[in-house]
């Protein structure tokens, strides 16, 4: 286990969506270990392996005391909705309110390939949404209206992380998926 660098906002990894894990082997249990490890010393609420540089659709979650993962994720959400605050460990030190849905369904699988579902309302709810999102390329300023999203671009601009040059992308150590396109 090794605590990775949390790849910033303008990297391009972030912005494509992750392919699905097909083989469940010890890289992908090292690779959860890994996000858990990062997530953990962030400290976060989540963290999806995009953030790492790896373009596989695997995240991590630490909410309300208990720790887990998820792969290839499929959300079925609530038509209630929720307006909370929220953050991202590739935007540091930014937080906006965000419109999600109150209660989350999460079907998918664990480190060694078994179906595991997750059921969650509120912060729980919020996490796995934010972190599927970042399977599919979306950062969760892109749910912010008009306005907010205009403040939320100000504020990268005059971040101290902001505008530097984004890291080098990493390729998947996953030979099956190929290179990210």
């Amino acid at each position: 286990m090794a605590i990775q660098p949390i790849r910033i906002f303008g990297d391009p990894v972030l912005r494509a969506k992750a392919q699905p894990v097909t083989t469940f082997d010890k890289e992908l249990r090292t690779l959860v270990k890994d996000l858990t490890e990062t997530m953990l010393d962030a400290p976060g609420a989540g963290l999806a392996a995009p953030q790492l540089g790896i373009s596989l659709r695997v995240f991590t979650y630490h909410v309300d005391g208990v720790t887990g993962h998820l792969i290839n994720p499929d959300l079925s959400l609530s038509e209630e909705e929720q307006d909370g605050p929220e953050g991202c460990l590739s935007l540091p030190g930014l937080r906006f309110d965000t419109k999600r849905a109150h209660g989350v369904v999460a079907r998918g699988f664990n480190e060694y390939g078994d179906p595991v579902t997750i059921e969650g309302t509120q912060l729980l709810a919020r996490c796995i949404q934010h972190e599927t999102d970042h399977l599919d390329g979306i950062i969760f300023i892109d749910r912010l209206d008009r306005e907010l999203r205009k403040e939320a671009m100000r504020a990268i601009r005059e971040s101290d992380w902001g505008g530097g040059p984004a890291p080098q992308v990493r390729i998947s150590p996953h030979s099956t998926f190929g290179p990210v396109r």
